[in-house]
C-alpha cells in the first residue's frame, strides 16, 4: 500500500459537497491555479487530495483547509447564525485543469 492511507471509495465520493463560485474563489484560481471546495466538516487535506484526484483525474499539488464561522443574522425579527462550514483550496499541478462549464452537460 501507499504511504498515504487510502481510503473507501464511498468516503470520496461524500467528501466533496460543491464548489465555491465567488469573487474571490475566481481571483484564487486565476492567480495561485487554485480551485475551491465545500467539504464535509470532517474531511482531512489528505481524504480532500484522493477524492478531488479520483473524481475529476487530475493531479493535486497541495491543500489547504479553512473552517469558516457562520455569520450572526436576523430572520425576520429573530437573531439566528448560519451553519459552520468548511472550505478547501485545492492547487493543481502544471498542465491539469478542472473545467466545470463542460461537465454540465454530464
Amino acid at each position: 500500500m501507499n504511504a498515504v492511507t487510502t481510503v473507501k471509495d464511498e468516503r470520496l465520493y461524500q467528501v466533496i459537497l460543491r464548489p465555491v463560485i465567488s469573487e474571490k474563489s475566481t481571483i484564487a484560481a486565476d492567480k495561485n491555479h487554485q480551485i475551491v471546495f465545500a467539504v464535509l466538516p470532517d474531511a482531512t487535506k489528505s481524504e480532500v487530495r484522493q477524492a478531488v484526484e479520483k473524481l475529476f483525474e487530475v493531479k493535486v499539488d497541495s491543500v489547504q483547509v479553512v473552517n469558516v464561522r457562520g455569520k450572526v443574522k436576523r430572520f425576520g425579527r429573530f437573531p439566528g447564525k448560519r451553519n459552520n462550514w468548511k472550505k478547501a483550496y485545492v492547487r493543481l499541478q502544471e498542465g491539469h485543469d478542472i473545467d466545470f462549464l463542460g461537465m454540465a452537460g454530464a
